[in-house]
């Protein structure tokens, strides 16, 4: 009689409590219009967690954060379920997001070497695919003092060093991991395109020095050619002619302010051990100039102005520039003379002059209309020398 009575008790209670939802609606369901949105805030539920959890709108999965990092738990236990979200991390491709979480593993500073190395490799990995390849070679070396077989640290080490450009370096990290698995795909085929592209460099790197070494020798000559003429050079940077630099000639060639001057033209030697010169004419009275990137030594200045000036240039409005006019100087700027240059006159003449100066691998003259009045105005108070 007893029982039946506790029965009947709890069939009125049920009664009840279904009979106050016939008169009043139960307020903690979903809404018909957004039940979608509001199953996905239930944790167990979620598609994808929120980067930031806010305890005010996510009390539930705020609650199941403290429970899952709790400080209270072993480091050990703490470091394996930061590793564990950095794979999730990892899964999804958000690199910094693991690279986060398995340093905050290895802040736990557990006593489990093996999870330390796991999560070295796995920060590696993820330094890796973020294109941070040496903070990626430094956790896997990292990995390595802890356990010097670990294959997937050797495997990421080598594709680093790949990447780093380091051929050698990924051949023998290569050949580090085949000794523990020779059939390891990874490290097959990062030997090989290592091996290839370190054959590569070493060819390119005598390449190199061959291509230097003949430099080198043009230069010797070109030294010797110039020195056998007598010509004077100086540099623009240093301001100094061979005569006052410590190391003579032969250092301005080594500098190579001899090899190629600022207008990408490179001084000459030809099969006759003749000189071929870049030589720029200015023309001050309009601010023009005309750039002649290969003058043989041999030439007449005569030679040259008549094909410049066989036709009117665009800027002699007056079309006075023409070859019988035209006068050739260069300034001595030391002594702030000027010397007039026949036309008839070859470079190399004029070169060997002993006030003329080739500065910056390039010889330089004025060139003038000379009956006009700006030659004068510009010639008036100058000091002129003429050469024979």
């Amino acid at each position: 009689m007893e029982r039946l009575g506790v029965d009947a008790v709890s069939d009125d209670a049920m009664d009840s409590f279904l009979e106050k939802f016939q008169s009043q609606p139960y307020r903690g369901g979903f809404h018909e219009d957004q039940w979608e949105e509001e199953f996905e805030k239930i944790p167990l539920f979620m598609k994808k967690a929120p980067s930031e959890i806010d305890p005010k709108e996510n009390p539930d999965l705020a609650c199941l954060q403290s429970i899952i990092f709790d400080d209270e738990r072993s480091a050990e236990e703490q470091a394996k379920t930061y590793k564990d979200e950095g794979n999730d991390y990892f899964k999804e491709k958000d690199y910094k997001k693991a690279v986060i979480s398995y340093t905050e593993g290895l802040k736990k500073k557990c006593a489990d070497p093996d999870l330390n190395v796991v999560l070295y490799t796995n920060r590696a990995a993820a330094q890796y695919y973020l294109g941070n390849f040496r903070s990626a070679l430094h956790d896997v070396m990292t990995a390595r003092k802890l356990k010097p077989c670990h294959l997937k640290a050797i495997v990421r080490g080598a594709l680093c060093h790949l990447e780093l450009k380091n051929f050698a370096e990924a051949v023998s990290w290569c050949d580090e991991g085949l000794q523990i698995d020779a059939k390891e795909k990874k490290l097959v085929a990062t030997r090989a395109k290592a091996d290839k592209l370190k054959r590569t460099e070493q060819r390119d790197i005598r390449k190199a020095k061959l291509k230097e070494k003949k430099e080198q020798n043009q230069n010797e000559t070109l030294i010797q050619a110039v020195k056998a003429r007598n010509i004077r050079l100086i540099s623009e940077a240093a301001g100094e002619d061979e005569d006052s630099a410590s190391e003579g000639l032969g250092e301005l060639f080594l500098d190579g302010l001899i090899s190629e001057n600022p207008y990408g033209a490179t001084m000459s030697l030809d099969d006759q051990g003749r000189l071929s010169w870049p030589v720029l004419f200015l023309y001050p009275e309009y601010g023009q100039s005309d750039f002649i990137s290969a003058f043989h030594e041999d030439s007449r200045f005569i030679d040259h102005l008549m094909v410049m000036f066989g036709e009117m240039p665009s800027w002699d409005l007056e079309q006075k520039y023409c070859p019988d006019n035209l006068e050739l100087y260069f300034e001595d700027e030391e002594r702030a003379e000027l010397h007039q240059v026949p036309p008839e006159s070859t470079l190399l003449h004029t070169l060997q002059h002993p006030r003329y100066s080739v500065k910056a691998l390039t010889p330089a003259f004025l060139v003038f209309v000379g009956s006009s009045p700006f030659c004068k105005n510009y010639l008036r108070g100058r000091k002129v020398h003429q050469i024979k």
